[in-house]
C-alpha cells in the first residue's frame, strides 16, 4: 500500500515562489476614482447586481482600464519598471464622468467626457508592450473607449432591462488621475494591487539634458 505524502515531500515556500514566477497571471493597469466617488460607484454595481441579478457587477471593483494583459509573473519586475519610468513622465490630469453609455448588448457603463488625456496615457504607456506579450494568442489590449464598467457580459434580458432603465439615468463626477494602479490576477485567486505609479510630470527629456550638461 502506498503511504501517503509526508511533510517533506511538501514544496517549500521558496519553492512555491520559483513555481509562481514561471506561470502566468492575468494583469490590468487602470486609474482609480478617488474614495468617495469609488463609493458612489460601487453603490450604482450593487444596485445594478441586485435589480438584475447580476452578481458580476457586484464583483468588479470600480476602474477605468487602461491597459489588459497576461504575461508569465517572471517579467513582473521588467514590466513595473519600465511602466514606473514612463508614468514619471506623465502629469496628472482631470477624468470627468457624465451619464451612461453602453456596448450592445452585454456592456452598460459610465461614460468618460474626457477621453483624450486617458487616449494620450494608454499611448505612453504602450512602449513596454514587447514585455506584456506572451505568445502570439496573448497579445496586450490596449483600451482605445476609455469607460468605467457598471456590469458586463449581461444576459439579453439582463442588457435590455438594465439600459431601458439606465439610458437616460443622471450621474456626474470627476476625479483628479494622479496615478495608475496594477493589478494582477493569478489562476483561481481575485485580482489584488501589484504595484501603484504616480505621475509627476518630469520631462525625462530635459532631466537628461540637465545630467549630460553637468
Amino acid at each position: 500500500m502506498k503511504h501517503p505524502i509526508t511533510t517533506e515531500e511538501l514544496a517549500t515556500p521558496a519553492q512555491l515562489r520559483e513555481v509562481n514566477h514561471l506561470l502566468p497571471a492575468e494583469y490590468l493597469l487602470v486609474l482609480q476614482p478617488h474614495e468617495e466617488l469609488w463609493n458612489e460607484v460601487r453603490s450604482i454595481k450593487e444596485k445594478f447586481a441586485t435589480d438584475f441579478d447580476c452578481e458580476m457587477a457586484r464583483k468588479g471593483l470600480p476602474h477605468i482600464t487602461l491597459i489588459a494583459f497576461r504575461q508569465l509573473q517572471m517579467t513582473e519586475f521588467r514590466i513595473t519598471q519600465r511602466l514606473a519610468n514612463i508614468a514619471k513622465t506623465l502629469s496628472p490630469f482631470k477624468v470627468e464622468l457624465k451619464g451612461f453609455g453602453s456596448f450592445p448588448s452585454h456592456t452598460i457603463y459610465i461614460n468618460i467626457t474626457s477621453k483624450v488625456q486617458i487616449t494620450d496615457a494608454v499611448k505612453a504607456l504602450r512602449a513596454p508592450q514587447k514585455f506584456m506579450k506572451l505568445d502570439k494568442d496573448n497579445k496586450p489590449h490596449f483600451i482605445t473607449e476609455p469607460h468605467l464598467t457598471i456590469a458586463r457580459k449581461l444576459l439579453p434580458w439582463q442588457y435590455e432591462k438594465g439600459w431601458r432603465e439606465y439610458e437616460h439615468k443622471h450621474f456626474h463626477g470627476r476625479f483628479i488621475a494622479d496615478h495608475a494602479l496594477l493589478l494582477k490576477r493569478k489562476a483561481g485567486e481575485k485580482y489584488r494591487p501589484v504595484e501603484k505609479f504616480m505621475f509627476q510630470g518630469i520631462n525625462s527629456a530635459l532631466k537628461q539634458g540637465e545630467l549630460f550638461g553637468s
